[in-house]
């Protein structure tokens, strides 16, 4: 069945097979109050799931300082908490499409809760690491959860569409986040932003009990998860996009676990003047969300994807220069710095939705799983970055590897993939 490609898929063109159509895809003015309930509350818990970084971020000096580590361990709470969101995706896919959406999204912001909680009255080291990770394996699961649900609305260009939404709820943590973790470091303990995170991982578990989500095959319908998987890495037209988009969002964990340190060992910024600079960069993610949720009807996925891969590419070349030219100011280093980390951000927030909305509309059945596994690979990518990012500590070797990141994302896309293979149906799993 064919997708038009301003409204996105037809009925069942998105859902995952199995469930009837009409309890997954209302139409006409009966679908708008659930619809938008259920990305209300994917929203939700995008925003969760990132602000559990970057409302973190501000404060690593202090946890440095206050647990008395390295700033290589401190940076590896942010690498465990990306590993953790990543390890467990494909499972989190597979209890979303068998036990159900709103069964797999609470156990998933139940441990995220109860993590949150436990960090905020943490005071070990080695505890710290082991419940970043727990708390990422939760985060992860809401996260992907979310867009699966949110696929279960259609495929195609409207989804790209969807999906630039839930990207401003990402850039609202991105940014806000950061900016109330600036804020957290300046007047109160660090911890305080996880009683923070338990708070709205709550009001998400809360909000996922109303939603009309789909309730799974049950244990009636057995599939083979591995088989499925492996088909859909052999279609060309998903594997590549998604690589793509993992390595822009590596890219982006990469300039986050680095950039606490820039701006306040480099260049002297206080947590909270750095924490103010993250609302730069969410205008800057608002900004690419914006132009993928207005343009996508009229330029396509495809076409936002390589866009926003190229501004990657040719800002993280831009900040190699940048450390290669020592006597520039260091005011106006600063500057070029900020504006140069906003344009990765900004061609991020083009390449990584649409990427997404690509790579899943490849797949024509079995939704959950395409989603859980582009999810998987991206988190992946990000997470092995992430922790080799914590020996990169010259300024010219992290944006060197940064900008190789970025320019082989946009090779990877530069033209479409051939979709001549598509993932399995029920009956050939």
């Amino acid at each position: 069945m064919s997708e038009d490609r301003s409204t996105g898929a037809s009925p069942t063109a998105g859902a995952p097979s199995g469930a009837s159509p009409a309890a997954e895809v209302p139409s006409g003015a009966s679908a708008r109050g659930p619809e938008r309930r259920t990305m209300a509350v994917g929203c939700l818990l995008v925003f969760m799931a990132q602000m559990a970084t970057t409302i973190y971020l501000p404060s690593l000096p202090a946890v440095q300082h206050d647990l008395g580590v390295s700033r290589s361990f401190a940076a590896l709470s942010v690498s465990l908490f990306v590993i953790g969101a990543a390890a467990p995706v494909v499972l989190w896919g597979r209890a979303a499409d068998r036990y159900g959406r709103r069964a797999s999204l609470l156990a998933a912001l139940a441990l995220f809760v109860v993590s949150s909680a436990l960090l905020a009255v943490n005071t070990s080291a080695e505890a710290l690491l082991v419940l970043r990770c727990a708390q990422g394996i939760g985060a992860g699961g809401a996260a992907i959860i979310a867009r699966i649900f949110v696929r279960d609305l259609g495929g195609g260009d409207a989804l790209a569409r969807r999906l630039s939404v839930l990207s401003i709820a990402f850039v609202t943590a991105l940014g806000g986040g950061q900016f109330l973790g600036g804020l957290i470091g300046r007047y109160a303990h660090w911890q305080s932003g996880f009683v923070v995170l338990a708070v709205v991982g709550a009001v998400g578990a809360i909000g996922a009990a109303t939603l009309p989500l789909d309730p799974g095959r049950g244990r009636a319908e057995q599939t083979n998860m591995i088989r499925i998987y492996l088909r859909i890495l052999t279609v060309p037209a998903f594997l590549l996009p998604t690589v793509a988009g993992g390595l822009g969002f590596a890219t982006i964990v990469l300039l986050q676990e680095v950039a606490p340190f820039v701006f306040q060992d480099h260049f002297g910024l206080g947590v909270d003047a750095y924490g103010n600079t993250g609302l730069l960069f969410g205008l800057a993610y608002f900004a690419g969300a914006v132009m993928v949720n207005r343009r996508v009807a009229a330029a396509g996925s495809g076409r936002l994807m390589r866009t926003g891969a190229l501004i990657m590419t040719g800002a993280g070349l831009l900040l190699v220069v940048l450390w290669l030219l020592p006597s520039v100011p260091l005011t106006a280093a600063l500057v070029v710095f900020t504006a140069l980390y906003c344009a990765v951000t900004f061609g991020q927030a083009a390449l990584f939705p649409s990427s997404m909305a690509v790579a899943v509309s490849a797949v024509k059945d079995h939704g959950a799983y395409a989603v859980a596994l582009c999810g998987f690979l991206a988190q992946s990518i990000a997470g092995v970055v992430a922790t080799f990012a914590v020996l990169l500590h010259a300024n010219l070797v992290w944006a060197g590897v940064a900008a190789a990141l970025s320019a082989l994302a946009y090779l990877l896309v530069r033209r479409d993939a051939p979709a001549r293979r598509t993932a399995a149906t029920p009956t050939e799993a």
